[in-house]
């Protein structure tokens, strides 16, 4: 027995804006894989193809397969590579919306170049529910759709793996020295004994946990100041206002900031910065 389903079109787009529901009120992340794989995998190419051969006899349905899942591995990083130069970046709602702009555009110009074939010409989904759906095709057509199936499954088990079990990236911390004007000028060189000089030091947390840091000022290996500790989450960033006081002269002096990480007797990051003394 076969099915056939008039408006394939309409069926995708609601999909798109369930899934859009889905990330907005419900966290559950199954939800988003089962609604997520077709959108990313399946619909741009397969509403790009519907928009470029409304006939039935363009393609058959092995090639309309295959094209819509090659064109939708194609275009989906091409859009981010797009957002990566703009405003809004690669992210969560960006792609999701740049995706369903993409499929429903292309579903609008599907739809409306099929108005303009008689019924006969349309293309149109169907499923054969026959128990011997390869009944009467040859070795290629069989090996063909083997093939293709298994493609389709290998690519869908691995994204759902990826998904849900994402790997995390490096783990580090940014470590960093201004000036009190913010930017990385007019650091102090020259310096009177006991005269108190200032920089900004700067610390972002990439370790993907709360961090506990400490540190250290030492002029030429002696301690001369500290700051901390300071707890930060992932992704926190926290400058401070760092002062440190020379006492004896001479030129080539090292100031060295260290820093400490959860109460590390070694140091996790060390900055330098040479000064010259004068009486």
């Amino acid at each position: 027995m076969r099915t056939r389903l008039q408006n394939e079109l309409l069926l995708v787009n609601i999909l798109v804006i369930l899934l859009i529901i889905v990330i907005t009120f419900f966290p559950s992340i199954v939800l988003r894989i089962i609604l997520g794989l077709p959108i990313v995998l399946f619909f741009p190419g397969y509403t790009l193809i519907a928009a470029l051969f409304p006939r039935k006899g363009d393609l058959d349905s092995v090639e309309r397969v295959a094209l819509s899942f090659g064109l939708s591995i194609a275009v989906v990083p091409v859009i981010g590579l797009i957002l990566n130069y703009t405003p809004w970046g690669i992210r969560l709602y960006p792609v999701l919306i740049s995706l369903t702009i993409f499929i429903i555009i292309n579903s609008i110009v599907a739809w409306h170049r099929r108005r303009g074939l008689s019924q006969a010409e349309r293309f149109n989904v169907s499923f054969n529910l026959s128990l011997l759906p390869w009944r009467g095709q040859n070795f290629i057509d069989k090996t063909l759709s083997i093939i293709l199936i298994a493609a389709v499954l290998g690519a869908i088990g691995t994204f759902g793996y990826v998904a849900a079990t994402p790997r995390l990236g490096e783990k580090f911390t940014e470590f960093y020295i201004l000036g009190l004007d913010g930017k990385a000028t007019d650091y102090p060189r020259e310096l009177k004994v006991a005269e108190e000089r200032r920089v900004i030091v700067g610390i972002i947390n990439r370790e993907y946990e709360a961090v506990s840091y400490q540190l250290e000022v030492r002029i030429d290996g002696v301690r001369n100041n500290g700051v901390g500790p300071l707890v930060l989450k992932h992704d926190e960033k926290r400058e401070e206002i760092v002062s440190f006081m020379p006492d004896r002269v001479g030129d080539n002096q090292k100031v060295e900031f260290l820093l400490y990480k959860n109460g590390q007797s070694e140091p996790y990051r060390k900055l330098r910065l040479p000064i010259d003394v004068k009486e």
